[in-house]
């Protein structure tokens, strides 16, 4: 078989689709931590803007609980929404990123989308029949 297509049993080649599913869901999933992260940015934003117009309108207590509680919270564990971005990517995302990595190496001697490269190549050589 050409190095273009590993030669991989069923299993394994199976072994490798479902991997790249999970690691392409681990993706997924680092978008939403990011969208939570700007969604998360964004209310604070409107929180530091209603700070300023509860103090004009005679109500300081709320204002100071905004300035001195809610805008330097951290969002989980006194921590902010970047501090977890940040902690995903240098932790489980580095990690399943290699290890991926180091699988298809092993296996396939990089390449990825192996279940797709295979159909696709069988769809073309029918198309050529």
């Amino acid at each position: 078989m050409d190095s273009a297509f590993p030669d991989l049993t069923d299993g394994e080649r199976t072994a490798l689709h479902e991997l790249q599913l999970g690691v392409e869901g681990v993706y997924r999933a680092y978008g939403h931590l990011l969208a939570f992260h700007h969604a998360i940015g964004r209310s604070m934003d409107h929180f530091a803007s209603a700070e300023p117009h509860l103090r004009d309108a005679g109500h300081g207590d709320h204002a100071d609980a905004i300035r001195d509680r809610h805008l330097p919270a951290g969002v989980i564990d006194d921590r902010w929404s970047y501090e977890l971005v940040e902690a995903f990517e240098s932790g489980f995302l580095t990690e399943i990123t290699a290890f991926d990595t180091a699988i298809r190496a092993d296996l396939a001697s990089g390449q990825s989308h192996v279940s797709e490269r295979a159909q696709q190549r069988a769809w073309r050589e029918r198309a050529n029949d």
